[in-house]
């Protein structure tokens, strides 16, 4: 069952807040996972904010056939596109953000050439990376919240690696064996 699953239904009745609780829960992976995909954490908290304004409003259609969660990265994920969509590209002179305090991955930081390749991947690419490797997403849950079968998953996460490898100039790492 999904832990998520009594607040749900109390804020698809539209009680605030029980959805204000659900936010509390997730949101700073949420940010994480706008801030990651955008490289940029005052875009990740526009994409976050409008998000949660989408999930409230979508929330009486959730039908609960996936995760909460799920749903709602989902739809982090979809505004953070949007937002990237809108927003100018920056140039290299403009300083990095500072390290928000929302952000609980903050002992992660990515370094600026990190960050940059991230920035470089394809986003199919980058998003699955940032999913797996940062979030802690399993391979069904990225299937899911992608709309793509695991193998396909997999396959981005070593694409996505491999090419983040070569952009940082370090060998890539070697495929898990299944043995």
């Amino acid at each position: 069952m999904d832990p998520d699953e009594l607040l749900v239904r109390r804020a698809q009745r539209g009680e605030r807040f029980a959805f204000e609780k659900l936010v509390e829960r997730h949101e700073q992976r949420l940010y994480t996972l706008a801030a990651r995909v955008l490289g940029s954490r005052e875009d990740a908290a526009d994409a976050v904010q409008e998000a949660l304004v989408r999930a409230w409003l979508a929330l009486p259609k959730f039908r609960r056939d996936a995760r909460f969660s799920t749903w709602l990265y989902r739809i982090v994920v979809n505004a953070a596109h949007d937002v990237r969509a809108k927003r100018r590209e920056p140039t290299l002179e403009e300083p990095s953000d500072p390290a928000d305090p929302r952000d609980r991955f903050a002992d992660r930081e990515l370094s600026g050439d990190l960050q940059r390749a991230l920035d470089a991947l394809d986003e199919t690419y980058r998003t699955a990376v940032v999913l797996y490797d940062v979030l802690g997403c399993s391979y069904a849950e990225i299937a899911e919240l992608t709309e793509v079968p695991e193998g396909t998953v997999k396959s981005r996460i070593f694409r996505g690696r491999t090419e983040l490898a070569a952009l940082l100039g370090t060998p890539a790492e070697p495929a898990e064996s299944n043995t």
